[in-house]
């Protein structure tokens, strides 16, 4: 079984968010896509099936399934167009999160995705203890989302520091207004055995959907400012929907020679 890893939401290989695609002609045993996505130990893995309605696409991080993933959509559809389907300039994905549409764009993959249902809560004394600065607001909606300050703040923030186990969502990010950007952020996800997601695009279907109410504004620019670091650019649609686009390239394709 052939596996692509690309790294997503950017145009520079060892930058942006690596994933592993993985393209089949059936479904292996889903132990079989645990064990691998294990094994890679990266973010997240794809598994994709075409079947009669089109594309299956599922996700796997090194612990679970999940029902969401950004940047391994981004990095599927750069297979899928460059290297199954290159005279195609749309695909769509059934997934676990309903039908997901993917368009190529000159160089960039634009995704169309749901927008989580979000509200504020409030900041507690665990956060401040987690991040080890106080954050300005907190939303939840499926991830936690904590404002701070600064953008300073933002890129100072060390992970291997970081204690989240006590604070509530699938997973916890950090966010302000930028410079160069309209928003920097961090992603991390330690339950799902990810200590820090270099670029995640599920989680600015939040992180967007704020900074557009805050900043007036329906396209944002985001940048993840993790050691790796990445570009997002977001739409807003108004419709409950949102289209997250990035570019990807190709960084190695290897074979799996265990038996699926």
């Amino acid at each position: 079984m052939r596996q692509y890893i690309v790294d997503a939401f950017t145009d520079k290989p060892f930058s942006g968010n690596p994933a592993a695609v993985c393209v089949m002609d059936k479904w292996p045993a889903e132990e079989f896509m645990k064990n691998l996505a294990m094994e890679n130990n990266l973010s997240e893995t794809a598994f994709i099936v075409k079947e009669e309605q089109g594309y299956h696409l599922r996700w796997f991080t090194p612990a679970s399934e999940v029902d969401l993933c950004g940047h391994a959509t981004l990095a599927s559809s750069f297979v899928i167009f460059n290297y199954f389907e290159q005279d195609k300039d749309v695909i769509e994905f059934d997934t676990k999160s309903g039908k997901l549409t993917v368009v190529r764009r000159d160089d960039l993959y634009e995704m169309n995705f749901p927008v989580h249902d979000q509200h504020e809560v409030p900041v507690t004394d665990e956060m401040e203890s987690a991040f080890g600065i106080r954050p300005l607001k907190a939303i939840l909606g499926t991830d936690l989302v904590c404002i701070f300050e600064s953008e300073d703040q933002i890129r100072r923030m060390n992970p291997d520091q970081i204690r989240l186990a006590h604070l509530p969502g699938r997973g916890q990010s950090t966010t302000a207004q930028g410079t160069d950007a309209d928003c920097v952020s961090r992603s991390f996800f330690p339950e799902l055995m990810v200590p820090e997601d270099p670029v995640c695009g599920s989680a600015h279907c939040q992180i967007a959907d704020y900074w557009s109410k805050e900043l007036g504004k329906t396209k944002i620019h985001a940048y993840q400012a993790s050691k790796r670091g990445g570009h997002l650019y977001c739409e807003l649609h108004g419709n409950g929907r949102i289209s997250i686009s990035g570019a990807a390239t190709l960084v190695a394709v290897s074979e799996v020679v265990v038996e699926p």
